[in-house]
């Protein structure tokens, strides 16, 4: 007996939650994807990230440049990949997964992630507070205090609250729109920047190392990794026959288009302002550097799209709750993630010393925490093509994808192995791993060693079988043509 039921899309409010969406309902376009992948990159801290590869990493912008270009490519080309599970199976990612480690193995690895999410929900929740004390600031010069703190997370979190639990139509009109918003005034301040900046400084600034490029697209990348595992949750009503190449193009080309200036403007920002990405607030020096006319509406938009970044984490947050037996609808399953970001985001703005330096161990840590399911996911997709859509509901012992007492011990043994092997290359402020001096880890590539060794470990081990032959996700639909393992075409 299936332990979730089907709920049907109805109006603008999502009922759905993790059972497969069914062909009738998949009526989503690619295209689609341009702007959800913009919206989940409209935020003020890539400029601070930009900064910090010029101040803490030495690069020139030329590095910069690079470094900007690869980021997205690896980081978003993950995304799109695992996206494609979506369209195959209908379902939000970490339900999927429970194809892969078990119903009862999913546990381990949906638990790190849920976890992993309250960090990167604090970070924006934090930033988004940020932009509204500078807009006080800078209009009516109300300066920072512990109640204006407390009310602006709350503010904050419970739009966050209220959009990401509309659900996937409320979220695809609101990244439309603030996808032409921010990239209107993008490109004012990019403007402005042309104009301003000395630019003899800029280009003057000496190379740095190899190794500080490398770590610099790993730090800028971890963003877009930890969105990996949430893929599927916004292709999944994309009808099966979408293009999978398509749908990698769009999920890079959405995120490249933020990614890409908004790293660069960083960068140009901080030769005139070295102290920039080592202050405590990542959001202030906009007001600094900027005119008011163009540091107000572009902070305004900015915190849209961080509420946006935000919706989007907590929306995908709100299943993977759901796969971890918390038995409530995907709305209220989001309000346990809205509740800990204030929490954590009170903490982090009233007590933490340092946010740049918090944030950048952030970033290392969540790469890693990715970094094993995404190998082991990622090798089980080239052998995989379909998805039990019952299977996937069924968390009893009856359900093909039990395996060995609810476990998939090939699937968690590359899992366990790839993340303690990511964490032995991985050195941040307060922890350091025992091989972090060797290549790997003075190139930050900790998240790329657990990838590969989950991948690979997952691909020689024997393959689980199944109770039962998978079914088509869409039971009861007419079955397509079967899509070839690890390809990227219709």
């Amino acid at each position: 007996m299936p332990a979730e039921s089907a709920e049907p899309v109805d109006g603008a409010l999502e009922t759905r939650g993790l059972e497969p969406v069914p062909d009738s309902e998949r009526g989503g376009r690619v295209r689609e994807l341009v702007p959800t992948w913009v919206a989940a990159n409209i935020s003020v801290l890539l400029l601070t990230m930009g900064a910090g590869l010029v101040i803490f990493n030495g690069l020139n912008i030329w590095q910069v440049l690079v470094v900007a270009i690869a980021s997205p490519v690896v980081s978003y080309g993950l995304v799109g990949l695992i996206s494609i599970a979506g369209k195959r199976g209908g379902a939000p990612g970490m339900a999927l997964s429970r194809a892969v480690f078990g119903q009862r193995g999913n546990l381990f690895p949906g638990a790190l992630i849920w976890v992993a999410r309250w960090g990167w929900e604090t970070i924006n929740a934090v930033s988004g507070a940020f932009a509204v004390l500078t807009v006080l600031d800078l209009l009516c010069g109300v300066k920072k205090n512990t109640l204006l703190v407390v009310v602006t997370l709350l503010l904050f979190v419970g739009c966050t609250f209220l959009v990401s639990g509309l659900g996937i139509r409320a979220l695809r009109v609101c990244s439309t729109w603030s996808t032409y918003l921010f990239g209107a005034f993008s490109v004012l301040v990019l403007g402005y920047l042309v104009v301003e900046s000395d630019w003899s400084a800029v280009f003057a600034k000496p190379a740095g190392s190899t190794a500080m490029m490398v770590a610099g697209i790993g730090t800028i990348a971890a963003g877009g990794i930890s969105w990996v595992p949430s893929g599927p949750d916004f292709t999944r009503y994309l009808p099966r026959t979408a293009s999978a190449r398509k749908m990698v193009g769009a999920t890079v080309g959405g995120a490249a288009v933020v990614v890409i200036p908004m790293v660069l403007m960083g960068a140009v920002m901080a030769v005139g302002t070295p102290d920039l990405a080592s202050a405590q607030d990542p959001v202030s020096f906009i007001g600094n550097l900027l005119p008011v006319w163009i540091a107000v509406p572009y902070l305004l938009i900015a915190l849209v799209g961080m509420l946006l970044i935000n919706s989007m984490s907590m929306y995908s947050a709100g299943f993977t709750a759901q796969t971890l037996g918390i038995r409530v609808p995907r709305a209220w399953a989001v309000s346990v993630n809205a509740v800990i970001s204030l929490v954590f985001g009170f903490l982090l703005m009233v007590v933490a010393t340092s946010f740049f330096g918090s944030f950048i161990s952030f970033l290392t840590l969540l790469a890693v925490a990715f970094s094993a399911w995404i190998g082991v996911f990622g090798a089980d997709m080239l052998r995989r093509t379909r998805y039990d859509a019952a299977a996937l509901l069924d968390t009893t012992a009856s359900s093909a994808y039990w395996y060995r007492g609810g476990f998939a011990w090939q699937a968690m043994t590359a899992w366990g192995l790839a993340l303690v092997v990511g964490l032995l290359f991985t050195e941040v402020d307060w922890f350091g791993g025992p091989l972090a001096g060797t290549w790997v880890g003075r190139n930050g590539l900790g998240w790329a060693a657990g990838i590969l060794t989950a991948g690979l470990l997952y691909a020689v081990l024997p393959r689980a079988e199944s109770a039962a032959p998978a079914a088509d996700a869409g039971a009861g639909e007419p079955e397509p043509e079967p899509e070839p393992a690890g390809s990227l075409s219709n």
